[in-house]
């Protein structure tokens, strides 16, 4: 059995992978067969095309790899929710935006398996204070 000789943790657009910077050269460096890696995360994230995911790529001491794909990144799905392009850089004094109780349920029934929660409750807290820390109010 090969050994994990080193551990990426890159965010990707799914489905648009490319070899050009900043993948390609964090791959290089450990030895990766980009063109490889590029077809098989693009084949495997085709169904969530255009969203922004966290990849954990495994490199063993043959080259060869393995990689897990997370569920898209919190800051998005809010921002995708609320209808805006970013948080608000003082999100005490200024606003950037809105979501419901019901989107920010939805958001949380999508990561629920990459938080570190084991109910519904505890997801939803977890991303409300991810919208707060943006920004972002959470209405009725």
């Amino acid at each position: 059995m090969a050994k994990v000789v080193k551990q990426l943790k890159l965010q990707i657009e799914a489905g648009k992978a490319v070899p050009a910077p900043p993948l390609g050269p964090a791959l290089g460096q450990a030895g990766v067969n980009i063109g490889e890696f590029v077809n098989q995360f693009n084949a495997a994230t085709q169904d969530q095309m255009g969203e922004k995911v966290s990849v954990i790529i495994n490199i063993y001491d043959d080259r060869s790899f393995d990689f897990q794909v997370k569920t898209p990144i919190t800051a998005k799905l809010i921002m995708k929710a609320a209808g805006v392009n970013s948080g608000s850089g003082r999100p005490n004094v200024k606003k950037a935006g809105k979501i419901t109780q019901a989107q920010l349920e939805e958001i949380a029934k999508v990561k629920m398996e990459d938080l570190n929660a084991h109910d519904i409750e505890a997801a939803k807290k977890i991303i409300a204070g991810s919208a707060r820390s943006m920004g972002i109010e959470i209405v009725d």
